[in-house]
């Protein structure tokens, strides 16, 4: 997987770092990915799809029969993001039952909307922020990265245990891939909601999964840093 950056999508990330919205931290992740696979991606795809060839899912999946060709890769597109997003796990052994397939674009929006309502509100009253709103921005830049109307959509149905969607202190997560077939591009978002508690505590230790959240709200003098690295940028 290619990584393909876009200064939009870059941006929209930079404000998701870890962004205090008063009664949690939001933190998210946003990147975009050609299909072009070579070196380890590459080896592992050809792995997965011996693998999935003999899969009892091969007549029915959310990605479509896995007895063709297009829906493995789907799958195995999908599989190779999350390992790229979170390399800190291995998400090789998912299957296509894992994930699931949306109605449509619109499903998402509703549900992605209305769970950054409060990151909205924060995005207007952050400096440089510019004329748009947070979600206009969002949806434009990853308009501008995959084509959404051209896209399927997909999301990784967390078991809770093995991936960052279970970690300590989640109150909530979502996770949704934009893949567009047509140009073999995928674009991933997903936001965790954290507890504020749990990031305090975990910001203790020098190693902290939020101790730079935690690090640049204890040393602020303006409050500025509570937006990350949103507040040096024009977003």
């Amino acid at each position: 997987m290619k990584f393909l950056e876009h200064s939009s999508l870059l941006r929209v990330k930079a404000f998701l770092d870890h962004l205090d919205v008063g009664d949690y931290i939001v933190s998210g992740e946003l990147e975009a990915y050609s299909c072009k696979l070579a070196g380890l991606d590459k080896k592992l795809s050809k792995s997965l799809d011996t693998e999935l060839g003999s899969s009892p899912e091969m007549s029915k999946s959310p990605v479509g029969p896995l007895v063709e060709s297009s829906s493995r890769k789907t799958l195995i597109y999908l599989i190779l993001t999350l390992n790229q997003i979170y390399p800190d796990y291995d998400f090789s052994q998912l299957r296509a039952h894992h994930f699931r397939k949306e109605p449509g674009l619109a499903t998402a929006e509703e549900a992605i909307d209305s769970h950054l309502l409060e990151v909205s509100r924060k995005w207007e009253s952050a400096p440089n922020r510019g004329e748009a709103s947070f979600l206009d921005t969002l949806w434009k830049s990853l308009d501008e990265a995959v084509e959404l109307p051209g896209c399927d959509v997909y999301t990784y149905k967390s078991d809770g245990d093995t991936d960052p969607f279970g970690e300590k202190g989640n109150i909530w997560a979502f996770n949704y891939f934009f893949y567009n077939k047509k140009q073999k591009k995928i674009a991933y978002f997903s936001c965790r909601a954290i507890s504020r508690t749990v990031a305090h505590e975990d910001s203790k230790t020098s190693s902290g999964r939020y101790a730079s959240y935690a690090s640049a709200a204890d040393n602020s003098d303006d409050g500025d840093s509570r937006y990350g690295m949103a507040g040096a940028m024009d977003v």
